[in-house]
């Protein structure tokens, strides 16, 4: 079995401030680290590795530090690491990144056929969850989203049973391998290295591509021309004040307050009558 894991390079948005003039973010003022869902698909990679054998592979794309994020990957437990990068890349956004790595995919899968693929849920400097997703179409394979557990996987067979967060429960999904799943934080805990890994991560240098070591690649869907996503305009929200106080006994407040909701018209009166 072969798993592939996305990772991306980001800024610490605890840290991150938002430049007042240009509206952006100002990258340098925090510190890079391995985007956390990322992290989670690593892990969990890893602990299917241990189950069932085979091999974990991630796969970056950024400029030359983002290596750093290959290293933390190895340090979790996944043996390989490939990086693309090129300045051809370069302000590529979610369309134009899922077709960059559906590129770099389809290389590793002629080293050694993919079993499954896994990205985080989404990354937290731009928040959107498409990549994943994008790069499923592009390779023409399922996806699943928001997977918080494994739960049965066949390998003769090649399908895979998961558990899919939504947003008033879950649902038990059975897939057909090759496909994408994207993760949840609460999927696992990522455990602590242990010093062979470190070591390892420390030296372990991955294998660098060019937009050249790619093959039959669309120079136009790649980078800013390949981005058709425009940001209109960046903003940090206005603090939230405090609210109007009201004073009185319980029973003027509750009279103050439905005079309020009734002004809003935020108050819907309904019957008890039966229907």
């Amino acid at each position: 079995m072969h798993i592939v894991v996305c990772v991306k390079q980001v800024p610490d948005t605890k840290i991150i401030k938002i430049n007042p003039k240009t509206n952006t973010l100002d990258r340098r003022s925090a510190p890079a680290i391995l985007n956390p869902y990322d992290a989670h698909a690593v892990q969990e990679a890893v602990t299917l590795k241990k189950k069932f054998g085979g091999t974990v592979s991630v796969l970056s794309m950024g400029p030359p530090q983002a290596t750093a994020v290959i290293k933390k990957s190895i340090e979790i437990g996944a043996d390989r690491g490939y990086l693309i990068s090129d300045r051809a890349f370069a302000g590529a956004d979610t369309l134009a990144t899922s077709y960059a790595l559906s590129k770099a995919l389809k290389k590793i899968q002629k080293e050694n056929p993919i079993s499954l693929i896994f990205c985080g849920k989404h990354a937290i400097d731009g928040d959107t969850g498409q990549v994943g997703p994008g790069i499923a179409r592009r390779l023409d394979i399922p996806p699943v989203t928001n997977v918080v557990e494994v739960t049965e996987m066949d390998e003769q067979k090649k399908v895979i049973l998961l558990k899919r967060k939504l947003t008033n429960g879950y649902e038990l999904i059975q897939a057909n391998m090759p496909c994408l799943l994207t993760v949840e934080k609460e999927m696992n805990e990522i455990e602590y290295s242990p010093l062979p890994n470190m070591i390892r991560a420390a030296k372990y240098e991955p294998v660098i591509w060019s937009v050249n070591d790619l093959e039959n690649v669309d120079r136009k869907q790649l980078g800013l021309k390949g981005s058709p996503t425009i940001v209109g305009k960046m903003f940090t929200p206005p603090k939230l004040e405090g609210g109007k106080k009201i004073e009185g006994t319980i029973d003027e407040q509750v009279q103050k307050l439905m005079e309020i909701l009734m002004e809003k018209k935020e108050v819907f009166v309904f019957s008890n009558q039966n229907v």
